[in-house]
């Protein structure tokens, strides 16, 4: 997994890196129409995220990574209510706590299509590119970054008066795309990247991994070049 290279100056503002680590406390993040919360869980390091709709209350769940009692304790964060759940992709380190959040909370699960039928729990809606998935007054974009994964999605999340919220599973990490497994693959994602994040959204959008720290488009961009030449 690619990391930001700490023997640098890292450019990234600390409300996007939002760094937190295995079994320890919760980062928040304020956005006024929605209240972003994020913990890590597991030996993989995996980032997972909680947001609630200031209005509604009504919560959604970015991965069910591991430790379902870590992540019951980030739901009972905020609102102590889990109305819905997303898997970013179908590697068994995304879901190990999906079956007993499902059973716990009866949320509406949701997946891409193209992974579903490798989860655990089959999910109530299946995703395809351009979709979009309501949370109270909130609404995320589904963003089919395919490569990693044929069924990887991202989610983005805009909020009047801040930075567009990216949530790109382990298809964008700081330094680089996930991990691929032929060059078809590879090449399909960098291009999924390119066409659908950053030729998208500005610079100051922020970037939330599966795993570690967060990053912004910006500081990503320049780097484009960069991953096309070297195949990974």
């Amino acid at each position: 997994m690619p990391t930001a290279d700490d023997t640098h100056e890292d450019p990234r503002p600390d409300t996007a890196r939002l760094h937190v680590e295995p079994g320890g406390p919760s980062r928040v993040v304020d956005l006024g129409a929605a209240v972003l919360r994020k913990c890590s869980v597991s030996e993989m390091d995996n980032s997972c995220y909680l947001l609630s709709c200031a209005a509604t209350g009504e919560q959604l769940l970015v991965d069910a990574a591991a430790d379902a009692d870590r992540l019951a304790a980030l739901v009972a964060e905020g609102t102590g209510a889990l109305q819905h759940v997303v898997t970013t992709h179908r590697h068994w380190d995304h879901h190990r706590a999906l079956p007993d959040l499902t059973a716990r909370y009866r949320p509406t699960t949701w997946a891409g299509a193209s992974d579903a039928d490798e989860l655990p729990v089959a999910p109530d809606h299946r995703l395809e590119h351009g979709d979009r998935v309501r949370v109270g007054q909130l609404e995320l974009e589904v963003l089919a970054l395919r490569g990693h994964t044929p069924g990887s999605i991202a989610l983005a999340l805009r909020v009047p008066g801040q930075p567009v919220q990216l949530f790109t599973g382990d298809s964008l990490f700081p330094g680089g795309p996930g991990k691929t497994w032929s060059a078809d693959d590879f090449g399909q994602l960098v291009d999924d990247l390119e066409d659908r994040l950053f030729a998208r959204y500005p610079d100051d959008t922020v970037v939330h991994p599966g795993h570690g720290d967060g990053t912004t488009l910006g500081t990503e961009r320049p780097q484009l070049p960069q991953w096309r030449a070297r195949g990974w």
